[in-house]
């Protein structure tokens, strides 16, 4: 007997044939779940935990598990690709993730140089993109944060990343001044550089001491049920948060 049901059933004062009615079934259904301990379709299962106002998985806890295995069995799905090192991402791939998408391109890195020598075009790209109604944002490092300089000294590179991302930023100076772009400079330490494109995203993990271009990069697509995607792009939208306007001119 599921005596979670019966009880919450009995201090809502809902009586089986309301829960039936409500949840659309019959009332020797209910009167199963109860006796029988049955675990009802999803559906039915949250439409009675809303009516008893009580958690879902408290009224039948042998779904947390299988919410459980679906979460991973998503989040694995997601999985697109796996390369060796950034190196290792075709430049198809990030002309094609550019020139496709449709509603947003969030970029997430320090200097970023790479990321327009792949795309020689890219602040035109970019410009083709904001006009057919892509949301831009471009989120580099602060050339003068103690994050920066923390990461030039753990990569040796004898002061020259501050340099770098002034140089990246050259690239982009008309990108601040069109509709729908927005750039800003973060001061934030950088667990991975991240590159979203409507649900699809890159993932840069950075080691310690290693250059970023050294390191895996993960293409992951959301799904349904997934986590790991919306992992990353939360990410992105708690630095961006933090993260201050550059209108283009010199830092």
């Amino acid at each position: 007997m599921n005596e979670r049901l019966r009880t919450a059933m009995l201090r809502q004062g809902v009586a089986l044939e309301a829960l039936a009615e409500v949840c659309g079934v019959e009332a020797k259904t209910v009167e199963r779940w109860i006796n029988t301990g049955r675990t009802p379709h999803r559906r039915h299962r949250w439409t009675a935990a809303k009516e008893l106002r009580v958690d879902e998985v408290y009224l039948w806890p042998g779904t947390l598990e299988r919410s459980d295995v679906r979460r991973t069995r998503a989040g694995r799905a997601e999985l697109v690709e796996v390369f060796t090192d950034r190196a290792s991402v075709p430049r198809e791939l990030w002309l094609r993730l550019l020139s496709e998408a449709q509603e947003r391109v969030d970029v997430l890195v320090f200097s970023g140089t790479f990321y327009a020598q792949t795309q020689p075009r890219v602040a035109r790209m970019l410009a083709d993109a904001a006009k057919r109604g892509v949301s831009i944002r471009l989120c580099f490092g602060d050339p003068n944060a103690p994050a920066v300089a923390l990461r030039d000294r753990e990569e040796g590179l004898g002061g020259t990343l501050g340099a770098k991302i002034r140089s990246s930023l050259t690239y982009y100076r008309t990108i601040p001044a069109l509709d729908g772009c927005e750039v800003r400079l973060h001061a934030t330490t950088l667990y991975a550089s991240l590159f979203h494109y409507d649900d699809e995203v890159l993932v840069n993990p950075h080691a310690y001491g290693e250059p970023a271009s050294a390191n895996p990069t993960f293409h992951y697509r959301r799904l349904d049920g997934g986590t790991i995607a919306d992992h990353y792009i939360s990410s992105f939208e708690r630095v961006w948060a933090e993260a201050l306007p550059w209108s283009g001119d010199d830092i």
